[in-house]
């Protein structure tokens, strides 16, 4: 299934690619202090929930997805640990990076046709990694690698903000930012995906397919990131964990653009960027600075601090 927020969190699934169909009545039973305790209850209780929700999709209509505004499938996961450089790169690395994460504010959740907003502060640039994130199903401690596959209860799409460069504070200052992970548009559940290291990422900058890339690429896989995350912390239903990007093409974010990150099998999340200090860089990825044979990220052209 495919599952999602609407409206004012309204709890719904996607029927086909084009109908919303709401499915409040049948978790109503569940607690209702906020729209990710309603997801979490679904998740930790989908033995009971699958079949009721399956047959409600079934027989109902739903109405066009164009007619309603999606919301995050996970408005405030507990827990949001993002692997760092954590692809191969194209064969352009020798060997896989150390295994490292990090972690992002629950606050930096934001839904399909929200904005990205770029804070004041002096980032050398403002970028977007496209990322598959897994979706935890259960508590879980020290999970082995080879038991981590029953800790995943589905996927989603996961836009990693990065605000780079910054004079002093690490990880902290420049990934766990208010509106710097945005999700969705739905919550796919793992049934739906034969082999999650198969799946081609795609994100377009105002419609410039910018990065291209395939999760078999990956360097640490999908058990062992989990197995990784759960060795420093617990997990529990509807935590997230991204992972990680392919940076070659990872580009400028600037004010008034359009970013649409699609991954196969789960869908298509479009967000927008607002700047109020109108910076501008050139519109060029890493591969571009490569080809030039210059290091590292276009400088920023214009506005405050360039």
């Amino acid at each position: 299934m495919k599952l999602l927020f609407f409206d004012d969190f309204t709890f719904g699934a996607l029927k086909g690619d084009d109908k919303v169909v709401d499915l409040s009545a049948e978790v109503a039973d569940l607690p209702q202090l906020g729209p990710q305790d309603v997801i979490r209850g679904v998740i930790e209780n989908w033995g009971t929930y699958r079949g009721k929700l399956e047959a409600a999709v079934e027989t109902a209509d739903g109405v066009p997805v164009s007619s309603v505004r999606l919301r995050p499938p996970l408005p405030k996961s507990t827990n949001i640990d993002c692997m760092a450089v954590n692809y191969m790169e194209d064969g352009t690395r020798d060997a896989p990076a150390q295994i490292n994460s990090f972690y992002k504010t629950p606050f930096a959740i934001i839904g399909d046709g929200d904005d990205m907003i770029l804070p004041d502060v002096p980032s050398t640039i403002f970028e977007g990694e496209a990322e598959l994130a897994l979706v935890i199903s259960k508590y879980g401690s020290n999970v082995a690698e080879a038991d981590a596959m029953d800790y995943i209860f589905g996927y989603t799409c996961f836009i990693d903000g990065s605000a780079r460069g910054l004079p002093e504070g690490g990880f902290p200052t420049m990934k766990s930012r208010y509106t710097f992970a945005p999700i969705g548009p739905v919550l796919v559940t793992k049934d739906e995906i034969d082999d999650p290291q198969k799946l081609q990422v795609t994100l377009s900058n105002n419609g410039d397919v910018k990065q291209n890339f395939n999760t078999d690429d990956m360097a640490h896989l999908i058990p062992r990131c989990v197995e990784w995350v759960t060795s420093i912390h617990p997990v529990e239903a509807g935590d997230i964990i991204a992972t990680g990007t392919n940076h070659g093409g990872l580009n400028p974010f600037q004010d008034g653009e359009v970013i649409t990150l699609e991954i196969e099998k789960i869908g298509k999340l479009t967000i927008n960027i607002t700047d109020d200090l109108k910076r501008t860089w050139a519109r060029e990825t890493r591969h571009d600075m490569a080809a030039k044979g210059q290091d590292g990220t276009t400088p920023q052209l214009t506005g405050k601090y360039s």
